[in-house]
């Protein structure tokens, strides 16, 4: 016997001691769980007992959480762990910054583990106290070594494989020309046999056993065209194979048109129909399998899908927890009875519902509500009210609706919400049992299915009258405003438009479900929708949530922004509010990082405002004309073609020729800021140019972007006019001169000619890093350029002032902050009243941040972006000392002191500036203040050169 197995044994002996009395004993079981495990103890372990959660305005106590691994919660031996569930599952969401992976419920006789960001209602397993010394790989995440545990319940191995397994055979079927709505019905028919057949709907095994004479040589054409027309037959066959079978219905198999598989495909569906379709999970399995269809390259295996959890930020705060809160409130059997039945009445509406994934989740949470509140009849009053209300869900698949453009998901979606009844049914079967000893739960017949087809639409839901409903949920489509062009069609995106004309061109295309799901609500109805974290910035902000909020909405709970679980490469926000007021603290989460498992942090708020900022809210500052006017904010130039761009060895040769030398330059972009700290590239630009005749006097250029860049822009442009059937396209407009750059940025070039040096950063940034750059160097699109060339103005853009209404003004790319001057620099408000002890004091400090950086730079051999990294990591730091020495500066100049709220002090300086330029007052802009113009001091002269 091993270390490890003797270690496990001596824990199963001693436990076996213990009464299982969860406060006198629940420590020194933790204890002794993690010796056995490898550990001195707990404590050494790092984990800590009685860890404080605080959730909905009070303190709990969860029994242990060693981070970033488990959270273990105790109870007494005998205990049902079921009815604990929850209150797990609700700590586990409100630990954060940093979740554990895993969560144990234990009641000293057996171990449930969950995973939730991968299953949230079913354990990964359960594992029996006397089962340890055998199964102890299924808690090999107690070890110190952390290996890889081994699950005996992972539904969502099971159902990858089955997706992968079915869509194999799908994708034979397309690959032999069956036609797709013959292979595609066939299938989905298929599917609901082999989900019927494990959860007593069809006779046990009869699928498998029919596709077993098909492989003895009987036709497939047959005998399974012959099961699907019985499972369509309201009249019960009176013999052979069909005798049991009972009548389906449902829409599905209104039309029976059978298929001949080849041995290959009979082997496959064969392998498919021997999984444990109990085990499948239906909110995902829609997803892999479509994932899997048609694309032989990537399978369910690798398929991202949705996680539960994600779909529960949904759920949760707009169906759940409202309904509970009634219940709880709920005292009187009057009460409760109201309840029930105007529960049977509630409808939800997915108005993007794809493989109807959210209409799952949200079908069996309202039988646990259901279930919940004959509970409380049961637990509190007598037989006449227990035999009035019975003990089975009447809880309707009529009540839940969707829309979606894809003819396949809608189909989809109709077999998961048909057979979300007999699989919910099943699961409040077990949880009835769980929470109570005795009371018989009464099997509801789950056949025949409901027909959802006047339910689940396939209809572009922007355009068609939605269904009435109390919630609407969903994840609507991802589109940004710069990608709908290109995915969509020009008249699609001009008819979107046209329809909704007070939506910003310039929005998100998701930000019109949210409108449209807004108007749609009665008051105090609800909506929770996932949209791109772009929803609460700029032209999406204002076209959705602050219309929500204007109208009568209020967020009750969100998702500021994280890594999305699904399919789409996003960070996206959640939303759920209330068309009317809700009391109460109102719960904001943020994740921050680009990765899944990224920390989180959460805050409450009495209000949470459209830009989803657990900050001061300066959503609402106004556009300054002195910022707007000064001149002092741009983008960089675009080049719409690799042809236009030059290695340093070409621009070597190309500049040999006189008459192409003057219009080649050093072209920067982000990456060389933070990166090797020079121009990596040139750019060849005669957008200054307006006829093709001065162009072609610069032989070389001429002759490399005539090769490399001409063809591509005309055929653009000839795409364009295809597509459209106009000649007035932005490419056909371009092609006319297509040796310019698509955005030469003439303005900006002009503004930086007459300086010796500019000031810019990356556009999309995650740290505060402003440079000084070489006037001769044309700055790429991917830099935000200022033509300022005081040490003053440096100062100011680079001072945690600006920084912090940068990051709560600016738009995002993922985890990263996009500057953007309509919004960051127009708005932000500069030092008005500052003396020239000041200025100066702003400048030398500017200077010495400059200057550590470049020291701390040589003596490491670090490029900026190494630098900034340092910062990220506690501990002494020379730079962060110089840069805290330029805030305060800044600081003072402003006249802010200690106490302020920096966002509230700038927004009420902003507020202030507008109102004075509204009355035609002069206000203090970008660059120099009048009182210290033409003083010594304010300018140096480095930068970064070519």
């Amino acid at each position: 016997m091993s270390e490890t197995q003797k270690r496990i044994n001596s824990i199963v002996e001693y436990v076996r001691q213990l009464k299982g009395d969860e406060k006198s004993e629940a420590q020194v079981f933790c204890d002794r769980l993690f010796q056995g495990f490898g550990h001195a103890g707990y404590k050494e372990a790092g984990a800590e007992l009685e860890y404080r959660v605080k959730q909905a305005g009070t303190t709990h106590f969860a029994d242990l959480l060693w981070r970033p691994r488990v959270l273990i919660e105790m109870k007494k031996r005998g205990e049902k762990l079921q009815k604990h569930y929850q209150q797990a599952f609700e700590y586990w969401i409100n630990l954060v910054p940093h979740r554990p992976r895993y969560v144990i419920l234990c009641n000293f006789d057996e171990f449930w583990v969950y995973d939730f960001d991968v299953q949230l209602h079913e354990p990964l397993d359960r594992i029996s106290i006397h089962e340890l010394p055998d199964r102890y790989t299924a808690l090999n995440f107690l070890f110190p070594d952390d290996p890889k545990p081994q699950f005996n319940n992972d539904r969502v191995a099971v159902t990858r494989e089955a997706a992968d397994k079915v869509a194999d055979v799908f994708n034979s079927l397309i690959d032999r020309k069956v036609d797709r709505a013959v292979a595609q019905r066939f299938i989905l028919q298929s599917v609901v046999a082999m989900f019927s057949e494990d959860f007593d709907l069809l006779p046990k095994g009869l699928f498998a056993a029919l596709l077993d004479d098909c492989r003895s040589g009987q036709s497939t054409f047959d005998l399974i065209g012959g099961l699907f027309r019985q499972m369509n037959s309201p009249v019960r066959a009176t013999g052979g194979k069909f005798k049991e079978v009972a009548y389906f219905n449902g829409g599905i198999f209104n039309e029976v048109l059978p298929v001949d598989l080849n041995h290959e495909e009979l082997e496959k569906l064969a392998s498919a129909a021997n999984q444990n379709w109990s085990k499948v999970a239906p909110p995902i399995f829609g997803t892999l399998f479509q994932s899997s269809m048609g694309n032989k390259k990537r399978h369910a295996l690798g398929a991202h899908f949705t996680h539960e959890v994600d779909i529960q930020k949904v759920v949760l705060p707009s169906i759940v927890r409202p309904w509970r809160a009634r219940i709880a409130e709920a005292s009187t059997l009057k009460e409760l009875i109201d309840l029930s039945r105007e529960l049977l009445s509630f409808r939800v509406l997915d108005p993007a519902c794809g493989s109807g994934n959210f209409l799952y989740i949200a079908y069996r949470e309202l039988v646990n509500l259901e279930m919940q509140i004959i509970s409380k009849i049961h637990d509190n009053f007598g037989d006449r009210a227990k035999k009035a209300v019975g003990t089975a869900s009447l809880i309707s698949t009529k009540q839940f609706y969707g829309l979606d453009i894809d003819g396949f998901a809608v189909e989809l979606a109709k077999i998961t919400l048909m057979l979300s009844k007999r699989i919910a049914l099943a699961e409040t079967h077990d949880n009835w049992f769980a929470t109570r000893k005795s009371l018989p739960f009464n099997f509801e017949d789950a056949l025949p299915l409901d027909n959802l087809d006047q339910n689940i639409l396939k209809c572009d839901a922007l355009f068609t009258r939605w269904p009435e409903a109390d919630v609407i949920i969903g994840n609507p489509p991802y589109q940004s405003k710069n990608k709908m062009v290109e995915e969509m069609s020009r008249e699609e995106v001009d008819k979107v438009r046209q329809a909704y004309p007070d939506v910003p061109g310039r929005a998100d295309y998701c930000v019109y479900w949210f409108r449209k799901a807004h108007d749609h609500l009665a008051k105090n109805c609800r909506a929770g929708l996932v949209g791109t974290n772009t929803i609460r910035q700029n032209f999406s902000r204002e076209g959705g949530l602050d219309y929500i909020v204007e109208k009568g909405g209020q967020i009750t709970e969100a998702v500021s922004t994280q890594v999305w679980s699904g399919d789409a490469v996003v960070h996206v926000s959640i939303v759920n509010w209330i068309k009317g007021k809700e009391s109460g603290k109102k719960k904001l989460y943020t994740q921050e990082g680009d990765k899944v498992d990224s920390p989180w942090k959460i805050v409450e708020r009495d209000v949470i405002g459209s830009s989803l900022s657990a900050e001061f809210d300066v959503t609402k500052a106004a556009s300054l004309r002195t910022n707007v006017e000064s001149g002092a904010c741009y983008q960089g130039q675009t080049h719409n073609a690799k042809g236009f761009l030059l290695t340093p060895d070409e621009a070597s040769l190309m500049k040999l020729d006189s008459t192409s030398a003057d219009v080649v330059h050093p072209y920067l972009i982000g990456d060389d800021i933070l990166g090797v700290g020079r121009p990596s590239r040139y750019v060849i630009d005669v957008s200054h140019h307006h006829d093709l005749h001065s162009v072609m006097q610069h032989k070389l250029a001429f002759e490399r972007i005539q090769r490399d860049v001409m063809d591509g822009i005309l055929e653009k442009a000839q795409k364009e006019h295809e597509e459209t059937q106009k000649d007035t396209g932005p490419r056909q407009s371009h092609a006319r001169k297509w040796w310019r750059l698509w955005r030469g940025r003439a303005e900006m070039l002009a503004a930086i000619a007459p300086l010796t040096r500019y000031i810019a950063c990356s556009r999309v940034t995650r740290r505060p890093v402003f440079v000084f750059v070489d006037s001769l160097i044309h700055p790429n699109d991917a830099l935000q350029v200022f033509p300022l060339e005081d040490d003053y103005s440096f100062g100011i853009l680079q001072s945690s002032l600006h920084w912090d209404w940068f990051t709560e003004r600016c738009s995002t790319f993922k985890a990263d902050f996009r500057y953007t001057s309509d919004s960051v620099f127009d708005s932000f408000p500069w030092p008005q009243k500052p003396t020239v002890k000041q200025v100066r004091a702003i400048a030398v400090a500017a200077r010495e941040v400059r200057a550590e950086r470049k020291k701390l730079q040589a003596q490491f051999n670090w490029s900026l972006r190494e630098l900034y990294r340092s910062l990220d990591v506690p501990g002494a730091n020379s730079l962060e000392d110089a840069q805290s020495k330029l805030d305060l500066a800044v600081a003072a100049a402003y006249g802010l002191k200690k106490k302020d709220d920096p966002l509230a002090f700038l927004f009420k300086l902003n507020q202030e500036l507008a109102d004075k330029e509204a009355s035609m007052q002069k206000v203090v802009g970008p660059g120099i203040p009048p009182c210290a113009i033409g003083i010594d001091g304010l300018s140096s002269d480095d930068r970064l050169m070519a």
